[in-house]
C-alpha cells in the first residue's frame, strides 16, 4: 500500500461529527474541528523520531481530548485519530507491523467504560493496513492518576506497572504505541521499556498530542 492510498484512506473513512469536536459548533464538511478551532491548533515541535505527536496540548485539541476521556464521547475518537494524518509518512517509513495502544487498568476501564487509545489505535491500525494487538500490552498495577503527582513522580509511578502477554505478539516486530496525550512521556517510556522487554525490535510513539509546556489541569 502506497502512501497515497493510506492518505486517501484516511479521508475517505474519516467519519466527521455532526459537530465540533473541541466546541460543538455545526460542521459544514467533513472535519474533525470547526474553521475557528481548527485556528487554535498549533502543531507540535518535533523531538525525536520515535516519539511522534500531532500537536501541541492546549486549546481546542485539549478541549476536545477531555471530551472524548471524562464526557463519555467515544465518538470523537475517529475524528480525533484523523489528526494523525500528517504522522503517516514517518510511522510507515519504519515499517510498522503491530500497532499497540497505552493499556487503562481494568478497574479504570470499568469505570470509564472504553480505552480512548485503544479507540485511536484501532483507526490508525486501519488506516496504516497493520494488524492491531489492543490487548499485547497490559496495565499489572492500579497507579495513581499521573497528573496527580508531580512531574518527578511520575515514572516511579508507572516504573515496572505494564507487562507485554504473550511476548510472541510482539518479539522482532516494530510496534506503534498509541495513546491521546504525553505530558511528561513517563507512561510512553514505561511502556516502550515492556516492549523492548519483550523483544521488540522497534517502538515508535504516536500520540494526538504533547504537553510542550507543563499542564496542571489535565486529569488521567
Amino acid at each position: 500500500m502506497g502512501l497515497l492510498d493510506v492518505v486517501t484512506g484516511v479521508v475517505s473513512s474519516l467519519v466527521a461529527p455532526l459537530r465540533c469536536a473541541a466546541c460543538d459548533g455545526v460542521l459544514h464538511q467533513r472535519a474533525a474541528f470547526c474553521p475557528a478551532c481548527a485556528e487554535g491548533l498549533i502543531r507540535a515541535t518535533p523531538l525525536h523520531p520515535h516519539r511522534l505527536a500531532a500537536f501541541a496540548y492546549g486549546g481546542p485539541i485539549a478541549d476536545a481530548l477531555r471530551r472524548l476521556k471524562f464526557d463519555d464521547r467515544p465518538d470523537l475518537a475517529a475524528p480525533l485519530a484523523s489528526t494523525f494524518a500528517p504522522l503517516l509518512p514517518l510511522l510507515l517509513a519504519h515499517k510498522p507491523q503491530v500497532v499497540v495502544p497505552v493499556p487503562l487498568h481494568p478497574a479504570r476501564l470499568v469505570e470509564r467504560g472504553y480505552n480512548q487509545a485503544a479507540l485511536l489505535a484501532r483507526a490508525l491500525a486501519r488506516w496504516i493496513d497493520t494488524p492491531l494487538a489492543p490487548l499485547a500490552l497490559r496495565r499489572s498495577l492500579r497507579t495513581s492518576r499521573q497528573t496527580d503527582l508531580a512531574r518527578e513522580a511520575r515514572a516511579a509511578n508507572v516504573a515496572n506497572a505494564f507487562v507485554v502477554h504473550p511476548p510472541s505478539l510482539i518479539y522482532g516486530r516494530s510496534v506503534v504505541l498509541v495513546d491521546d496525550v504525553e505530558t511528561t512521556g513517563a507512561t510512553l517510556d514505561a511502556c516502550r521499556r515492556a516492549l523492548e522487554a519483550a523483544g521488540a525490535r522497534l517502538v515508535v510513539s504516536a500520540v494526538v498530542a504533547r504537553a510542550e509546556l507543563d499542564v496542571g489541569d489535565m486529569r488521567r
